[in-house]
């Protein structure tokens, strides 16, 4: 599906300076299942689609323009390695997800200097339809101005950390349901990191306080998201 004006750049305040944040209206229909054996453990190199993997959920989205490679491995691992324009977002976790969810997961980008990615939970859900981030790491994003219409609602300290948390809306952009209306809720680490545990309800009560409900709750990965860049990524969630 081509993700046609659904780019969302956000700047939000980091410990050490500025940390900036693409985010792009995802989806969530794709085929696409390939499973390889590897030497020493169960590899699928996976075309843009989602499905399952060794009990764990999966989700690819590629832009045409973009060369990926998103590689599931057993025991909740995956690699991805990147080059081109665009935009692309891979991860790997469950369907459905959980507002009480604790992840803990570890990651590595690749020895590219250049490489733009960001780190985050990332998810869905229904009634409403919300489009949600819980940004870890924002690695070697350019800087740039907060996007028209995005709104700084608050924070919320979690798991070591604060959060600024934003909110912003899509207006006729694709989502799990089509092209809809739907709102994106950021939580957005002051500080990134690589490793360590997220614990999802502290966010999702935050955002409810500041009006910010979600509903039914739809998939939930750990997702690398790239931009017009070339890099490469291993993440491991549990």
């Amino acid at each position: 599906m081509v993700f046609s004006n659904a780019l969302l750049f956000v700047v939000a305040a980091a410990v050490a300076g500025t940390s900036a944040l693409f985010l792009p209206a995802g989806d969530a229909s794709f085929p696409g299942n390939t499973t390889l054996a590897g030497d020493l453990s169960t590899r699928g190199v996976q075309a843009p689609g989602q499905g399952t993997f060794d009990g764990f959920f999966w989700t690819s989205f590629v832009t045409s323009s973009f060369d990926v490679t998103f590689t599931n491995i057993a025991g909740g691992k995956y690699e991805v390695q990147w080059d081109g324009s665009g935009d692309f977002v891979v991860g790997q976790g469950t369907n459905p997800g959980s507002k009480s969810a604790v992840l803990t997961y570890s990651a590595s980008w690749g020895p590219n200097p250049s490489s733009a990615a960001i780190l985050s939970v990332y998810g869905w859900s229904t009634n409403p339809l919300v489009e949600y981030y819980i940004n870890e790491e924002a690695n070697n994003f350019n800087l740039g101005t907060a996007n028209p219409g995005t709104t700084l609602k608050g924070t919320v300290v979690s798991d070591g950390a604060t959060y600024n948390i934003y909110e912003h809306q899509q207006v006729n952009q694709p989502s799990i349901q089509g092209t809809a209306t739907f709102q994106q809720y950021l939580s957005v680490r002051q500080g990134g990191r690589t490793s360590g545990t997220v614990t999802v309800a502290n966010h999702v009560n935050a955002w409810a306080k500041l009006g910010m409900p979600l509903g039914t709750m739809n998939y939930q990965v750990m997702a690398v998201e790239g931009l017009s860049s070339s890099g490469q990524a291993t993440v491991t969630v549990n």
